[in-house]
């Protein structure tokens, strides 16, 4: 038979399903319900799933307890599950509504099914046969959560139109062997609720990106750095906490002139940036973007974009967890940490460009600049590092990068790191205030 549109109760149990805003919103509940249930239904405990592998079958048969004075005539089980696990044989009594992602929330699958039948008082009672639930490839932190209610329970806002299963009916049956809940225990007026766990082993490969900057000393440039979940499965953490954090350090002689809006300042030139949802699906990630000005041109600046030090059980891929920020300063002038070089291009570059000195030859993915000594016979060398025998060494007055290649931004970011999580709450709030910045 069809069912009713929710009401208040279906709104409160699907607003409560994933959120720990709900569980403020349920103790604020009249006490009355809490204190004198009219029909006391207490679901039997659920055992998580864990270490699940993706495309295996996992079988649920949840009990539960009428422990109230009368017998009800009919009771509805729901069944909903995150996005990495599927509903594939959905019964005739069941419907399947599928619900977006809305505050936060990911979104869900679920199954409300009808037991049109009485429950006693006293009596132990559980679906006759179990519900299939299926780990797709991309599960690895997955939620379940079971309801029983002596009213219709449907999904609330957000849900699609339903769909009735296709499976052969399943009825309700008498467990005599389990141990019926004590009368009183209910907490709840008329239904009750758990929440599981499952677990997968699988992995994803969190990874970010770094850029090319390129412009003359006093430009105001675009850096657009990424963070990306490559998989295979998604990653979903508690409500109103971060997917992850990432580190993005400008290059020396560099400074902030506008922050993406995911973003906060951890000191000197380091940003901690944060992601817009406390999940992230396999292929999806973050884009941030700033606005840079170049102050002086300094030959090896390097800034780094990475992934915090925050536990990653997952991603066993580390090699991705951090990425390069060239600068490329052009034109004839020259800042006040770097020289510029004569005789060749006019310009300065760091790693990646090519330059030409008085008298040398170019070099590919080298400095153009030997620390701001110049007319020196030589060869530029890659890396930035000073000319062979002939040549002058650099990095002796060309700044402190110029020897290493990075020089004071690796300690830099590593001061930052620690500071991360511990505004992760704040980041959380940045996001939630206004997102992006146009």
């Amino acid at each position: 038979m069809p069912f009713s549109s929710p009401g208040p109760r279906a709104l409160r149990q699907s607003a409560g399903a994933f959120g720990a805003v709900a569980l403020i919103a349920l103790g604020a509940a009249p006490a009355a319900a809490a204190d004198d249930p009219t029909t006391g239904l207490v679901l039997g405990r659920i055992a998580p799933f864990e270490k699940v592998k993706p495309g295996s079958d996992l079988q649920l048969a949840p009990t539960f307890t009428n422990t109230g004075d009368a017998a009800l005539d009919k009771v509805w089980m729901s069944y909903s599950v995150t996005r990495g696990l599927s509903q594939p044989d959905v019964p005739a009594n069941c419907l399947r509504y599928e619900i977006s992602a809305a505050d936060e929330e990911p979104g869900r699958s679920e199954v409300v099914c009808e037991f049109d039948q009485p429950v006693r008082p006293g009596v132990v009672y559980a679906p006759e046969r179990p519900l299939s639930l299926k780990a797709l490839d991309r599960a690895l932190y997955d939620r379940l959560r079971v309801t029983v209610d002596s009213a219709d329970t449907g999904p609330g806002d957000n849900a699609s139109a339903p769909v009735r299963g296709t499976a052969p009916a399943v009825k309700l049956a008498e467990r005599p062997d389990e141990t019926p809940a004590r009368p009183g225990s209910a907490q709840h007026d008329g239904w009750d609720a758990a929440d599981v766990a499952v677990t997968a082993d699988n992995t994803a490969d969190f990874q970010v990106t770094g850029a090319k900057l390129r412009g003359r000393v006093g430009d105001t440039v675009t850096l657009r750095v990424t963070f990306k979940n490559a998989g295979p499965a998604w990653v979903l953490r508690d409500a109103g906490q971060s997917a992850t954090h990432v580190l993005v350090t400008l290059p020396e002689g560099t400074s902030m002139a506008r922050p993406d809006g995911f973003c906060k300042n951890t000191g000197a030139e380091s940003y901690a940036c944060g992601t817009s949802e406390s999940f992230v699906t396999e292929g999806g990630g973050e884009t941030y973007t700033f606005k840079v000005r170049i102050d002086k041109a300094v030959p090896g600046a390097r800034g780094y974009v990475e992934l915090t030090e925050e536990p990653r059980p997952f991603d066993h891929e580390k090699k991705n967890d951090t990425a390069v920020v060239t600068l490329d300063v052009t034109g004839g002038g020259s800042g006040t940490g770097g020289g510029g070089t004569t005789g060749g291009t006019g310009s300065t570059t760091t790693t990646g460009g090519t330059g030409k000195g008085a008298g040398g030859t170019a070099t590919t993915g080298g400095s153009s600049t030997t620390g701001g000594t110049t007319g020196t016979t030589g060869t530029a060398s890659t890396g930035g590092t000073g000319g062979p025998s002939g040549g002058t060494t650099s990095g002796t007055t060309g700044g402190s990068l110029a020897n290493t290649g990075a020089g004071s931004a690796l300690p830099l970011a590593g001061a930052a790191g620690a500071a991360v999580l511990a505004g992760a709450g704040v980041l959380v709030a940045v996001r939630r205030r206004g997102g992006r910045p146009e």
